[in-house]
């Protein structure tokens, strides 16, 4: 059965980081797509960073880009997601999810998805 299982999330101050974690098990992370999606409260789910299977392609939302960095270590079949300067509007559970094609904004198209993590930005 395929699993994916985040971690990494908390409660963090504004500019502070996070390195969140997904971690497969079940299967070979190698050859999957992985993006990361969030939800906040009374919002519909987006899309915020995804990479392809080789790392050749990284994708990032507009309103991470140049905060967030994702990354894979198929040696240790995980994914991770560095958040750097939080804000507030970044509260909202996590998820990662994979799919054997290639990466994709619409949720759709990820077969797996973990249970979320919650990432909570507040003073």
């Amino acid at each position: 059965q395929l699993q994916l299982v985040e971690s990494g999330g908390g409660l963090v101050q504004p500019g502070g980081s996070l390195r969140l974690s997904c971690a497969a098990s079940g299967f070979t992370l190698d050859y999957y797509a992985i993006g990361w999606f969030r939800q906040a409260p009374g919002k519909e789910r987006e899309g915020v960073s995804c990479i392809t299977s080789s790392s050749g392609g990284i994708h990032y939302a507009d309103s991470v880009k140049g905060r967030f960095t994702i990354s894979r270590d198929n040696a240790k079949n995980a994914v991770y997601l560095q958040m750097n300067s939080l804000k507030p509007e970044d509260t909202a559970v996590y998820y990662c999810a994979a799919t054997i094609r290639s990466c994709s904004w619409y949720g759709g198209a990820f077969s797996s998805w973990g249970q979320g993590t919650q990432v909570t930005v507040s003073s």
